[in-house]
């Protein structure tokens, strides 16, 4: 009994930089930061890439193609990191997200670039996957809230020098540099966790069940395709695409989530539904943001994207918090005070529309609403790892993601075609209607915290 306590304490005080899991933090929070570096930079780089190659028609689906079928790879990619471990479905997700960048860098055409973007897609969700299997076969529990808060400081990085940097590229060495120099990097970084990988080979379960689940992804990715296309069209339309989009995606989701995810049902069904329900309230307020700022309030664009940065600080900053905090607050503590503050800071967020309220305030609600999803976000990666059987690990990983992917493409769809409705003189009530929903989601997680 000495000894078990003994070895708990030891664990407790290790480091994920100390000798034994150097290495695969390290290697870990690189991948992390070049797939959020080239998600950042590819917005930054698309205008540019939409001019040079005459593809203005397809800039909508550049950007949510990757998102559409990265919902294949998270699917494939957890039933295979559950019946072989996750080396497998990380080198393969990693040479798709690396062909994918090479077809994009090299493409003559803008549709080239386009299928370059969706193999980049299946590749991020492969990968993204396989990292977090690979953190529960290799960090003890204790030290679990530590790898997704330095898996954090990985997005907030690219957040602050990301856009800036892909400028200096685009201007001074050419667009398909921001996604030809990424595989440089990547090939090193994933190097560094060969040894982790190997050893979680030695002890996996091949007697594990596969669903047939893969022609469901495929159709969740084709019916998030086509709710995004469905959002930039008009009329009966846009109302026909976007009703059929969604009918397929409960249809599939109902097979790719796990039972009662979408009834909200108490324990990891909510942490699975709460992660869908969080992230889009926050990106779909940041897809917005720049844009009040910068034509409602005449930031300029430098300065709108400092204001998204101190969305990016907060959440490292809440991130940090989770992992690190003394106060003896459980996961389901933090998550609800997160679903509260991410609740209070969109509301503050929301006032900047009217013109007499300081921009300050803005800065003050979007930093607040961050610091809630640095709560929020780990504690639903750790609960869900604490929650799952070891074989069933990759499954659960990929549901958490593949909640997020689905809600937010859903979400940013719809926000996106109720904005357009009143893009022409009405673009305040557009903004208007576009955060009403964000809070309404907000609000929902607030409930949803309470069932974990």
């Amino acid at each position: 009994m000495n000894s078990d306590v003994s070895s708990l304490a030891l664990v407790d005080k290790a480091s994920i930089l100390s000798p034994r899991y150097r290495a695969t933090t390290v290697g870990m929070v690189a991948l992390v930061a070049l797939v959020a570096f080239e998600a950042l930079a590819v917005a930054a780089a698309m205008p540019t890439v939409a001019f040079a190659l005459d593809g203005l028609r397809l800039y909508a689906l550049a950007f949510g193609g990757a998102l559409a079928t990265s919902v294949i790879g998270m699917t494939v990619a957890g039933r295979v990191c559950d019946q072989r471990g996750p080396s497998r479905p990380l080198w393969l997700g990693l040479a798709f997200f690396v062909i994918g960048l090479i077809v994009a860098g090299l493409a003559p055409r803008m549709g080239v670039l386009v299928a370059g973007r969706l193999l980049q897609g299946v590749g991020i969700g492969a990968v993204s996957v396989s990292l977090y299997v690979l953190v529960a076969r290799t960090f003890p529990e204790p030290l679990r809230p530590k790898v997704f808060a330095a898996f954090s400081a990985g997005w907030v990085v690219p957040s602050l020098v990301g856009p800036g940097l892909s400028g200096l590229i685009v201007q001074y060495a050419g667009w398909r540099w921001v996604f030809l120099a990424v595989p440089v990097l990547a090939l090193p970084a994933a190097w560094l966790l060969v040894p982790a990988l190997r050893a979680s080979a030695q002890d996996v379960r091949t007697e594990v069940v596969a669903r047939p689940v893969v022609r469901w992804a495929v159709g969740a990715a084709l019916a998030a395709l086509l709710l995004y296309l469905g959002g930039q069209q008009q009329g009966i339309i846009a109302l026909a695409l976007m009703s059929s989009a969604l009918v397929a995606l409960v249809v599939c989701s109902r097979h790719l989530l796990p039972p009662g995810t979408l009834a909200l049902r108490r324990g990891l069904p909510s942490v699975i539904a709460l992660r869908g329900i969080a992230a889009s309230a926050f990106f779909a307020a940041e897809a917005f943001l720049p844009l009040l700022l910068q034509r409602e309030r005449d930031l300029s664009p430098l300065w709108a994207g400092a204001a998204l940065s101190m969305g990016a600080l907060g959440w490292f900053s809440g991130s940090w918090l989770q992992g690190h905090q003394r106060f003896g607050w459980t996961r389901a503590h933090l998550v609800q005070a997160g679903s509260w503050m991410m609740g209070g800071g969109l509301l503050l967020t929301s006032l900047t529309l009217q013109q007499g309220v300081p921009l300050l305030l803005a800065l003050a609600g979007w930093s607040l609403t961050g610091l809630g999803m640095g709560l929020i976000y780990p504690s639903l990666s750790v609960l869900t790892l604490s929650m799952s059987p070891r074989h069933e690990q990759g499954a659960n990983s990929s549901a958490l993601q593949l909640s997020e992917g689905i809600a937010v493409a859903t979400t940013l769809a719809l926000s996106g075609a109720l904005f357009a409705a009143f893009i022409d003189g009405r673009e305040t009530l557009g903004y208007l209607l576009c955060f009403a929903v964000t809070l309404l989601l907000a609000l929902l997680a607030t409930v949803v915290a309470r069932r974990i």
